[in-house]
């Protein structure tokens, strides 16, 4: 039983593997399917992909795996394309960029896979498999009531030369599959270290060419990575074990495979796995809620490892190319990468400031500040300079994660200029200036303390103190509390407009 389980499978312990890769110029692959959206999964995976070849002076590929046909989804492949552009990564070669490996679509491949299928049968590592899915199910049922692990029986890989051409001539439906063998394949994982399994054990003879005429992932990933020569595929942990398979179909060919190196799964904080459903793993989304991409990028980064971090450094910000500069692929964790929605914020927030300190990223934020800022209250008389703008920006860096919320109702007040009021008690505002530019501290607490003595020293209610302040600060019936009104717009924003109804 020991030996058996040690063919199964064998994880080596974790080694450095610079020296395993390959020092030729490296081309990398994304494939994704277009069946919906880009998650962060597929953005990690496309991400890493890219900075790998980018810095080793290498190319990134983008091929769409479209060959389940009945999955696919109406304009996936431009919504892909839009969010990696988003994201900063660029396509070397793909649909609609230049590249001499094209088509880079598989269903527009499938002369490819039909020529290359025949070298497999002419070579003997193929055969035609009649077996209809009726069968297939009492396989399957059988062995899970036999607690055996559901697998293809192999019944077709015996047929003879004169049955298979009877079948042929009736007109029955095939498939093509591969003669697996008892072989323990071995490689370096460029992320987990030495890897071993046989995949024989717990697997019948796969398809590879299904009975539409259509590839498998399988058959088509093998073709489609040697004829484009890839030279290192990177890809998600849930693909490791399939890899001693295509391993097998590359020794069929008698072609060179590539490095494989395979990333651990993206989960939640408390370690659940993500789901697709949830509408929080959408790159889509992320853009929609205001989060930047370099933000997303870097959340990213910080959760899998793969670059230098210097513990208690806090977070920084990293530009595609510095990631690339400081990418090491023996540093990605084999650990599974546990998502922290704060430090999500917080790289936002970063972003945010890191915008605010370059002269034409500032201009553009302010650009589209104000442009939130007329859409969410297009009939009211705002204040909207550049200097007021900025000035509201800088203060607020340390205070926000997203711009939208200067643009919420607790910010309103920031820009939506207060009505001439004509019921204000002019000689009590005088007083209250004199008395507001005497305080040393100017934070919520502290004024709401002191608009307290204020009122009662003065002979005003309360409320209604509150209630004027509120009209000549805001003009607004609603939003936060006068203190904290006065303590986000600061010391000088607030005594400029009481002194503005003062004459």
């Amino acid at each position: 039983m020991r030996s058996l389980l040690m063919r199964q499978i064998l994880f080596c312990q974790k080694r450095s593997l610079c020296s395993s890769i390959n020092s030729e110029r490296p081309r990398v692959r994304f494939a994704p399917s277009p069946t919906g959206y880009l998650h962060l999964g597929g953005l990690r995976t496309a991400l890493y992909n890219y900075l790998f070849a980018k810095s080793r002076g290498g190319d990134f590929i983008l091929r769409i795996e479209d060959t389940d046909q009945t999955r696919k989804v109406e304009g996936a492949v431009e919504a892909l394309k839009t969010d990696l552009e988003w994201a900063g990564i660029e396509c070397a070669e793909g649909p609609g960029f230049n590249g001499q490996y094209g088509p880079y679509v598989q269903s527009e491949r499938l002369d490819f896979y039909q020529e290359h299928i025949s070298t497999l049968l002419e070579n003997g590592s193929a055969y035609k498999c009649f077996c209809t899915e009726r069968r297939l199910n009492i396989l399957r049922r059988d062995a899970v009531k036999s607690q055996r692990v559901p697998k293809y029986d192999n019944r077709c890989r015996n047929l003879t030369h004169e049955e298979i051409n009877e079948k042929m001539n009736a007109g029955i439906p095939h498939c093509i599959r591969f003669k697996l063998t008892s072989d323990c394949q071995y490689f370096d994982d460029l992320i987990f270290g030495g890897i071993a399994y046989d995949v024989s054990i717990n697997e019948g003879d796969p398809v590879l060419m299904k009975s539409d005429g259509f590839p498998t992932y399988h058959f088509a990933n093998v073709v489609d990575d040697h004829l484009m020569k890839i030279t290192h595929v990177l890809r998600g942990v849930e693909w490791q074990i399939s890899t001693t398979k295509h391993l097998l179909i590359y020794k069929a060919f008698g072609w060179q495979p590539p490095q494989f190196g395979h990333m651990p799964l993206i989960v939640n904080s408390d370690g659940t796995k993500l789901s697709k459903r949830q509408s929080d793993v959408k790159v889509e989304d992320y853009r929609n809620n205001g989060i930047y991409p370099l933000a997303l990028v870097n959340y990213i980064t910080l959760s899998g490892g793969g670059f230098d971090h210097v513990p208690g450094a806090g977070v920084r910000i990293k530009t595609i190319d510095d990631l690339a500069e400081e990418f090491q692929i023996d540093k990605i964790s084999s650990h599974p990468s546990r998502l922290n929605p704060d430090l999500l914020e917080e790289c936002n927030r970063l972003e945010i400031k890191r915008q605010l300190q370059d002269n034409d990223l500032s201009k553009t934020l302010v650009t589209n500040l104000k442009n939130l800022i007329t859409k969410t209250y297009p009939k009211h008389n705002l204040n909207l300079s550049e200097d007021h703008v900025k000035t509201v920006l800088d203060w607020s860096v340390s205070r926000i994660s997203r711009i939208e919320e200067l643009v919420s109702k607790k910010f309103g007040f920031l820009w939506i200029l207060p009505k001439a009021k004509t019921e204000v008690d002019q000689v009590l505002l005088a007083k209250l200036v004199t008395n507001l530019e005497n305080l040393e501290k100017f934070d919520q607490n502290t004024l709401k303390d002191n608009l307290r003595s204020f009122s009662s020293n003065n002979g005003v209610k309360f409320p209604a103190l509150m209630k004027m302040l509120r009209g000549v600060l805001s003009g607004l019936d609603e939003g936060p509390g006068v203190a904290e009104m006065m303590d986000l717009l600061g010391k000088s924003q607030s005594l400029e407009r009481i002194k503005a109804v003062v004459r």
